[in-house]
């Protein structure tokens, strides 16, 4: 099994690309090589292939988390299953991961949330999917300081509070505060979660 993120940034029109494509391909090159593990194409739209299902939440969570520290967002649909055609370019690469992933994400506008997932499996995609939208509201809110806490935090996830201020450009009493406004500690629970879920199909 294997797990593909398809997403498009919202309201990138309204900025000028120059803005945030590098932001975007910066964020995107720590899962891989492009085009073949990731790709953006027609302009704001992108894929990614995350090999571990198990870590597929928290790499969303963790490109939100890089796009809303730049005051940008992402509709992002998660699918999982077999990859049956491996391409040169993922967005030519075929599957139940990349039909579940796809077909996910054309419904995100309609159900007006930001993230969602199919794993085939109806009972665990309504209870995941039912815990996301509770997340969602503060996610989708995050301001920026507590979005580059989040981001910073999942990407060092040995570091202590004491450890986590120099990387954030403030004192350690400060890092508590932020810890608790992104609400990160149930941000983890949630993981956790959704990883022994996906474990169980």
């Amino acid at each position: 099994m294997t797990s593909v993120i398809t997403g498009d940034l919202i309201d990138s029109r309204k900025q000028k690309s120059k803005d945030w494509v590098e932001g975007l391909k910066k964020i995107l090159s720590s899962f891989g090589d492009s085009p073949l593990e990731w790709e953006i194409y027609r302009g704001d739209e992108f894929q990614i292939e995350i090999k571990n299902p198990e870590d597929a939440l928290l790499s969303a969570i963790l490109i939100k988390a890089h796009l809303k520290a730049i005051k940008l967002d992402a509709r992002m649909g998660i699918g999982f299953g077999d990859k049956t055609h491996e391409a040169e370019k993922i967005s030519e690469s075929n599957g139940t991961a990349f039909i579940n992933s796809g077909e996910v994400f054309e419904t995100l506008k309609k159900q007006k949330v930001t993230l969602a997932m199919r794993t085939g499996d109806a009972a665990t995609d309504e209870k995941i999917n039912l815990m996301l939208q509770l997340a969602l509201t503060f996610m989708d809110n995050w301001p920026a300081p507590s979005a580059e806490f989040t981001a910073i935090a999942i990407e060092n996830p040995g570091l202590s509070q004491e450890e986590l201020a120099p990387k954030l450009g403030i004192k350690r009493a400060a890092v508590s505060r932020r810890q608790k406004r992104a609400q990160f500690d149930l941000i983890m629970n949630l993981d956790r979660y959704y990883r022994k879920q996906i474990n169980n199909l």
